[in-house]
């Protein structure tokens, strides 16, 4: 056990004074009015009972500020000797610490500086803090303790309030919205039998009492489709998935994101709900529509502009790379055109794999956006409809916005014949060491074998579109508790 610091042995010492007098964890106090209620509050108003935790005090003599807060406000709450209950001041001036939480009941009133204020006429105590705040309690600067003790950020960082109370309420614009829509909400299994929705590496685990090898979902996407064919017309799902690949600042192996899958439309008409969803978010998050992320301002009014994939790549590589079959002979093309060296794709194993590496650093990593990217190569959608025009083509779409990809949406395959090609395809890859490619899904299968009707879904990661809005530097910055080596690595 750690040696505890001289603050922490006051602050312990305090918990037994306080005991003598009354319950220092106690089990309620009734409030009539939130922190961010009282501060709207015109003055005048009495008998208004708030709480919150102590982020700062000044004591004195006959007169004493203390700030309180929670996540949405803070609010100061004066106390007198002539106008608070003489016990609760003296017991304040004594035992009370900042960090801990506290009520207080009295007045609104507006201060000489023009502060609003509660005058307190009983101040009750309602929980210590064994640990004191940060020294600067307004602001932490060490990356590593926000990511670790979240609770402290909250408390001492506005910016971080901002993010995560915004994140809180934009999960309820976001259900609104697609309920407006005629969307419906379902919950699908986490835990599955069998890797697809997505080309990811996946986290294994095992079902002790089916005693069945299964692994963490990597992406909603065949349940749902599988309730569009059992009658749902438009359904969503807001979805914990797992990728067990690497962390990086645009990348967090848990992460949280929404799709959604609509009957008889295509992916121009997930283009246009996407547009005006993408707009009203940004506007709901941030109160305007033009935003600055990474030093370049932005404007999600609308419509984006439109970039096709296939020329743009095939323009910047100066071959047809759609005709590659075979990864080496690509990968010595790509040497001969002085792009890269042998030893940057040697990791690469498939044709797909191959050119998904080549769109991301030769294309996507210089757009700034927002940007609709479409017409991408069949063999990199495997559950996406094949153009009608030109089969190495799938009906696809994804948002760019300064470098990262925003969501995936596409028209969806609904062939089973061409599907069980796909999954075969993709078998293939899996055999040439590629290890993010999708099981060959007989379940799925069945479903499209029963009959399914046009269908276009689209994928948006909730962590990279707040981590937008907000123009946070990292996943890390917009996740609540982001998973953390353990500082003892014996724990």
């Amino acid at each position: 056990m750690r040696e505890l610091t001289d603050q922490e042995v006051v602050r312990r010492n305090k918990i037994e004074e306080i005991e003598k007098i009354t319950n220092p964890y106690p089990e309620k106090y009734d409030v009539n009015a939130t922190l961010l209620e009282a501060r709207n509050m015109e003055d005048g108003t009495k008998d208004i009972s708030i709480a919150g935790r102590i982020v700062f005090m000044r004591k004195m003599g006959k007169l004493s500020f203390i700030r309180i807060r929670d996540i949405e406000s803070d609010i100061q709450v004066q106390l007198k000797s002539d106008v608070t209950n003489l016990d609760d001041y003296d017991f304040f001036k004594k035992l009370i610490d900042v960090g801990d939480f506290v009520g207080a009941k009295g007045e609104i009133i507006t201060t000489q500086t023009g502060e609003k204020t509660l005058l307190a006429s009983n101040l009750t105590f309602l929980g210590k803090a064994l640990r004191p705040l940060p020294e600067k309690y307004h602001g932490l600067t060490d990356t590593e303790l926000k990511y670790r003790q979240r609770y402290i950020d909250l408390i001492s960082n506005e910016e971080s309030r901002k993010i995560f109370l915004g994140r809180s309420k934009y999960y309820l614009f976001l259900r609104n919205y697609l309920n407006d829509n005629g969307f419906l909400e379902v919950e699908t299994p986490i835990i599955q039998t069998s890797v697809s929705g997505a080309s990811a590496k996946p986290f294994f685990t095992h079902y002790n009492a089916l005693n069945l090898d299964c692994n963490l979902r990597i992406a909603p996407e065949c349940y749902l489709k599988e309730c569009i064919a059992a009658g749902y017309n438009r359904v969503y799902e807001v979805a914990k998935c797992f990728r067990n690949e690497g962390m990086d600042p645009q990348h967090n192996p848990e992460f949280t994101q929404i799709e959604w899958y609509c009957a008889y439309w295509n992916f121009e008409d997930n283009i246009t709900f996407f547009e005006s969803f993408l707009r009203d978010s940004i506007k709901f998050l941030t109160g305007t529509t033009k935003i600055t992320v990474q030093g370049q301002e932005l404007d999600f009014s609308g419509p984006f502009e439109r970039v096709n994939y296939i020329e743009r790549l095939t323009e910047i590589l100066g071959f047809d790379f759609l005709n590659e079959k075979d990864v080496n002979e690509y990968k010595n093309k790509v040497v001969e055109k002085g792009l890269f060296k042998l030893v940057d794709m040697e990791e690469y194993k498939s044709v797909a794999q191959l050119t998904d590496f080549l769109y991301k650093k030769l294309l996507r990593a210089n757009i700034v956006g927002p940007v609709v990217m479409y017409n991408y190569p069949a063999l990199l959608k495997p559950l996406a409809r094949r153009n009608d025009n030109d089969s190495n083509i799938v009906d696809c779409f994804q948002v760019v916005v300064c470098g990262s990809e925003i969501c995936n949406a596409y028209s969806e395959l609904v062939n089973p014949i061409e599907q069980r090609k796909s999954f075969e395809d993709q078998l293939k890859a899996k055999a040439l060491g590629d290890d993010e490619t999708m099981d060959l899904d007989e379940s799925y299968l069945e479903a499209m074998e029963q009959g399914m009707p046009p269908i276009s879904g689209l994928g948006v990661g909730i962590d990279r579109l707040i981590m937008l809005a907000y123009d946070a530097p990292s996943l890390r910055d917009v996740v609540l508790f982001p998973t953390m080596k353990p500082e003892d690595n014996n724990q």
